[in-house]
């Protein structure tokens, strides 16, 4: 099988305390690497309001976990997703060579240097 980049959003529900939340997202990491995954980054986008109520709740703890892995790792941690009652919902998606530049240059704060830099430019003439 070959060896394809992922990116998994998934959103934690609110009534947990920060340290219960840091052990969810710690539960899957470990899923992944149990899993011979390779973890290239995990954001955490912090408590957002959700566009709809989910299971009576209106906010959640939003993470991103991006990985590379063999095709079937998507689906053991999806049945992880579904196993835990904590989780509220998830996506996972697979990246495009495109999509792994752009997420590459970002985590490196690559994005926006040349419109910062024509900016600086502008206001020093």
């Amino acid at each position: 099988m070959e060896v394809r980049n992922y990116e998994t959003v998934f959103i934690v529900t609110p009534v947990l305390n920060e340290s219960q939340v840091q052990e969810t997202v710690e539960k899957f990491t470990q899923v992944l690497k149990e899993n011979s995954a390779a973890i290239l980054s995990t954001e955490a986008w912090g408590l957002r309001k959700l566009a709809y109520p989910i299971q009576k709740k209106t906010t959640g703890y939003y993470f991103c976990l991006s990985y590379t892995g063999q095709g079937n790792i998507v689906d053991v941690l999806e049945l992880a997703f579904r196993r835990d009652e904590r989780i509220i919902r998830f996506l996972s998606t697979v990246l495009d060579k495109h999509a792994v530049d752009y997420n590459t240059r970002r985590r490196n704060g690559e994005m926006n240097l040349q419109k910062a830099a024509k900016e600086t430019e502008a206001v020093a003439q």
